[in-house]
């Protein structure tokens, strides 16, 4: 679902967000329940009918863009997955590695390809057709890679339903690679 950031309350070196939500995703939080805010794993610390409350540590604010949100941006929501519930996409956990910079913007018919840029430590764990989760959303890698380059090809809907069919060149996301693509590297060094 979409959301938007109602409130930012600096706190020290943190953020408290208060986020503006739809009311199936108010009403499926708990205090303490995880929920995903442009895929960046967090916890409920309020809640209310139509909003929620998330405290943002310093190291989160740096390492991914949640610390360049303004009052009244949109965010892409996610609640936690539920043992039983069905399995749509790749395994994510709101883990973020890192970001990227999204370079082009490329229409091919209905569809847009993006071009991002980023770390090489972070490409090179990308593997063509593979998982990847931009700002929360679950989608596939192209077949070209360099690098540091990457591009992922968004339909109609996602561009619709998302906050990716509002970036615009030059702006930051926040990116998790695969988990299962991350062990095997692990296991491989």
């Amino acid at each position: 679902a979409l959301g938007c950031v109602r409130r930012i309350q600096v706190q020290a070196l943190d953020r408290d967000f208060v986020v503006e939500c739809p009311p199936e995703i108010a009403s499926s939080l708990s205090l303490g329940a995880s929920i995903a805010i442009d895929g960046v794993c967090q916890t409920v610390t309020a809640l209310d009918a139509s909003s929620f409350t998330v405290h943002a540590i310093a190291e989160t604010l740096r390492v991914t863009t949640l610390g360049h949100l303004s009052e009244g941006d949109g965010v892409n929501l996610e609640p936690a997955l539920g043992a039983g519930d069905p399995l749509g996409g790749h395994f994510v956990q709101g883990h973020v590695d890192g970001t990227a910079t999204l370079r082009s913007k490329t229409s091919h018919g209905e569809s847009v390809e993006y071009g991002f840029e980023g770390p090489a430590d972070l490409v090179s764990q990308l593997v063509p057709k593979g998982s990847i989760t931009l700002d929360g959303v679950s989608l596939t890698v192209g077949p070209d890679l360099t690098d540091t380059r990457f591009s992922v090809y968004l339909i109609p809907h996602t561009l619709e339903v998302t906050t990716l069919g509002q970036r615009k060149v030059g702006e930051a996301v926040n990116v998790e690679t695969d988990i299962l693509g991350k062990y095997i590297l692990r296991f491989l060094s």
